[in-house]
């Protein structure tokens, strides 16, 4: 009797074989949408880039085409970088209204048709409009994902935003690298348009399997708006310290190639150079946070990106041909490398993923607008009779005051900083 009693209680302990087959076929089924979720986020960050760093290699050969000064030609780099900013603190709305798949489907559409003007443009207003369009569905995506990121894969972020953002740049190296091929082939058109394929293929994939986001409950917590932000001092810190600090990839992606043909660099030369640069950034966005994953406290792996930026800055600006590939892999590792840790140490602040996001989203907002600035001023700087070295010079001085702020951001501080947002 007490044998049959015990072999009953094991039969009800055992799963039925129904119920056993639902929870291996739930986790299948949450194994493929992670790694569904996880290949959308890498082509999504791949995709955000070469409308940007296309047109550096060539943009002698468009200036020269179409009739554009230095200050009308960084605005090629500025307008998509200052959409990046103000467009960051309206994703969010945006999102919240019509849902995170349909926002972020409409930015591919954008992304798709400000590189496919670019085939037919005849003037330097409709190259800038293009550079406007696409700019909007790339600040769109770039102020969701790292929300999205955070609440998909909570605890892999440091892995999942390494790979995003190692993603981005090195599909900036892959604009850079192709656009001249293209230009030889089809001319600086062909090689600034052909980027509209790969996001159609991407806003078709994403319509087919972006996992779906479980509502809101109702009576839940309210969702902290951008809104919070703006009174908070550690907010305006984040956003200054990823701007500023990020300000050399826009002089970079929009100066480094006309400043290596002044040089007497090859066009195709100083376009590999670019994507030099962004296979560096990579590499050390993705490796960065790898590294530095068991450490709470990011200061010490921050604190090394800038010092790398201001060797290779330092290196431009004081002898320029003698190691052009060293000083732009320095640069570049240390860009990259920055890029994904500080936006790790943004949403590390607040533990709640739409939070988080919402701070990412307004981090990134003000952020772009100030590094949408550097280009700008180094084509200002150029026209009015200066020289690219002053502009290294700039940045070098930028990064040196950053480094300082670093000493903020110690861990300890994250929950206090962030007290009385809601």
């Amino acid at each position: 009797m007490t044998s049959d009693v015990t072999l009953m209680q094991q039969k009800a302990a055992e799963p039925a074989p129904a119920a056993a087959a639902c929870i291996a076929a739930s986790v299948s089924r949450t194994d493929k949408v992670s790694l569904a979720a996880l290949v959308l986020l890498v082509l999504l960050g791949l995709n955000l880039r070469p409308f940007l760093t296309s047109v550096g290699p060539v943009l002698d050969l468009v200036r020269a085409d179409i009739g554009l000064d230095f200050r009308a030609a960084a605005m090629l780099t500025t307008l998509p970088f200052v959409l990046m900013g103000l467009i960051a603190f309206m994703g969010i709305g945006v999102a919240r209204r019509f849902g995170e798949r349909r926002a972020l489907a409409g930015a591919l559409l954008l992304l798709m048709l400000g590189c496919g003007l670019r085939a037919v443009v005849r003037d330097g207003a409709q190259l800038i409009a293009s550079a406007g369009i696409a700019g909007i569905g790339v600040a769109m995506i770039q102020a969701l994902i790292p929300g999205v990121a955070k609440r998909w894969f909570a605890d892999r972020i440091a892995m999942v935003m390494g790979l995003y953002s190692a993603a981005l740049v090195g599909g900036g190296a892959l604009g850079s690298l192709a656009s001249t091929w293209l230009n030889a082939y089809g001319g600086w058109r062909l090689g600034l348009s052909i980027w509209a394929l790969p996001a159609l293929a991407v806003f078709l994939l994403w319509l087919v399997c972006a996992p779906r986001t479980a509502p809101v409950a109702a009576g839940g917590p309210a969702p902290v708006l951008t809104g919070s932000f703006f009174k908070n001092r550690r907010a305006w810190q984040l956003a200054a310290y990823f701007g500023l600090t990020n300000s050399g990839y826009s002089s970079l992606v929009a100066w480094l190639p006309s400043f290596y043909q002044q040089q007497n660099m090859s066009l195709q030369t100083s376009g590999n150079l670019l994507a030099w640069l962004a296979m560096f950034q990579a590499t050390a966005a993705f490796a960065m946070p790898m590294l530095a994953r068991r450490s709470i406290d990011l200061r010490g792996a921050l604190w090394l990106t800038i010092a790398l930026q201001v060797a290779g800055f330092t290196g431009f600006a004081l002898a320029p041909t003698a190691a052009p590939w060293l000083w732009v892999a320095l640069a570049g590792f240390g860009l990259g490398g920055f890029f994904s840790l500080s936006l790790i140490v943004s949403l590390d602040h607040l533990p709640n993923a739409q939070a988080a996001g919402t701070l990412a989203a307004f981090v990134q907002g003000i952020g772009f607008l100030l590094a949408s600035s550097a280009p700008w001023l180094i084509g200002w700087l150029r026209d009015a009779g200066g020289s690219f070295i002053t502009g290294w010079w700039l940045h070098i001085g930028v990064l040196a005051a950053m480094a300082v702020l670093t000493v903020k951001f110690a861990p300890a501080s994250y929950r206090r900083s962030m007290q009385g947002v809601r």
